[in-house]
């Protein structure tokens, strides 16, 4: 690839990341993963300790149901804990971006207000 095309593209591309907003998407990714971890701390910690102790003790990602069903002397078992454990960690990482992104919604309309 000729120098003078080569420039041409990586400028035609460092448009596309300003027009776009690539670097905020990038941003926001970041963010948006380390809230999920955190929010997956928090269930973990916090709410599968409540819904065990709602659950006469039962530790919510070990519950399972024994459906009954075999096959080669293996057994079909369901784990509803932790599928249950993952819609929790769902619900809750959709509320933490769904907050994060009103508030940042609020800040704009608050901004444009001022000017």
């Amino acid at each position: 690839m000729p120098k003078k095309h080569a420039k041409k593209e990586l400028g035609a591309f460092m448009e596309f990341v300003r027009k776009q907003g690539v670097v905020g998407m990038a941003v926001g990714l970041a963010i948006g993963v380390a809230a999920a971890g955190a929010v997956s701390d928090i269930v973990e910690g916090l709410i599968n300790p409540v819904v065990g102790f709602l659950l006469a003790g039962t530790d919510l990602t070990e519950a399972t149901w024994n459906t009954g069903f075999s096959r080669a002397g293996e057994d079909l078992v369901l784990s509803w804990g932790l599928a249950l454990n993952g819609i929790l960690v769902l619900l809750a990482t959709a509320f933490v971006v769904y907050m994060i992104v009103h508030k940042a919604k609020l800040d704009r309309l608050d901004k444009k207000k001022e000017d």
